[in-house]
């Protein structure tokens, strides 16, 4: 049977009063779709909700600006909270990935319990949709990655928690928020993983690599939408670069360099289960690779991913 969004909607807000009525909640608000189809159905569904934003110091360049203006449109009130340094200093020189989701998990977590207890919300809303816990191993299945919201969760947690959006796919959330009048920007915005540029960051983290990979992340995503709109190439489901922990030679001018490679990615999908490497015209590649090897101090080279998931996640942990 296809996917009806204006009856899921319906349901997902009866679901939310039946949980949630007479008492506070606060929402986890993270910019993507998933975050904010669940906090306009909450909106929508009860009133005392308090949207909330964590600076994690990880997020895209110019996402709290974004996250700020969105929420205004959909008349959601939002908190943010600038935690960079808490994050920041918890993540230095840790390189395993899943450490990293698990770190980043518990920090989300006591900080929304923190923000909680100011509101007095006894509830904290998030935008879990099939996949997170699917690769996180619920259900006996094999762990995949620990989605933050799901497998990073702490196992003892002083809120209660609601995801109305838990056995959805990407495709079928996006399809609620344009039925909830979204505009293309919002419900077809690339995705963007929960621990931020933490994945992004192959190895060990340090704010120096956090910067560099967050200036290249924002060239791909700048060249690859300029070259959507000039109808050079269809739009990757996601695109982004990551930063990998090796340096190489390079030459400038008439001196050695020895600097951080960098991997451009973009992949087609439709619900992040399973997706395919893009094809991206040679002289996209060509400005995003000039680009990042001007602008950026600290990158010598620039790779392009040519790798389907499986065998490769879409992220590079």
């Amino acid at each position: 049977m296809a996917f009806n969004p204006e009856k899921f909607i319906e349901e997902a807000k009866k679901e939310i009063i039946n949980k949630i009525s007479g008492r506070r909640a606060i929402i986890a608000l993270s910019g993507g779709v998933d975050s904010m189809v669940a906090a306009t159905l909450t909106a929508k569904s009860i009133p005392n909700l308090t949207a909330v934003f964590v600076d994690t110091g990880l997020v895209r360049k110019g996402e709290p600006r974004y996250v700020e203006r969105v929420a205004e449109q959909e008349g959601i009130n939002l908190r943010i909270v600038d935690a960079k340094e808490e994050f920041l200093s918890a993540l230095e020189g840790i390189s395993e990935p899943e450490e990293k989701r698990k770190i980043i998990g518990e920090l989300f977590i006591r900080i929304f319990e923190r923000i909680a207890r100011e509101e007095n919300a006894d509830f904290l809303v998030q935008g879990t949709i099939a996949p997170d816990w699917i690769e996180s191993g619920e259900g006996g299945r094999r762990t995949i990655k620990s989605h933050h919201n799901v497998g990073g969760l702490p196992e003892k947690m002083h809120i209660k928690l609601c995801e109305p959006l838990r056995e959805l796919y990407k495709h079928e959330v996006r399809l609620v928020g344009k039925t909830l009048g979204f505009p293309e920007e919002v419900f077809n915005r690339q995705p963007f993983p929960g621990p931020g540029l933490a994945v992004r960051v192959v190895g060990k983290i340090t704010r120096k690599k956090i910067e560099i990979v967050r200036d290249a992340c924002f060239v791909v995503e700048t060249e690859i939408e300029k070259a959507v709109k000039q109808e050079k190439m269809e739009k990757p489901w996601q695109y982004f670069a990551a930063v990998l922990p090796v340096k190489t030679v390079g030459v400038a001018g008439d001196e050695r360099t020895y600097k951080y490679p960098v991997v451009v990615r973009a992949v087609g999908s439709l619900d992040g289960m399973t997706a395919n490497f893009s094809e991206i015209p040679y002289e996209v590649l060509k400005i995003i690779s000039t680009r990042i090897t001007n602008e950026i101090p600290h990158v010598g080279r620039v790779f392009f991913d040519l790798t389907n998931k499986p065998p490769g996640t879409i992220e590079m942990e």
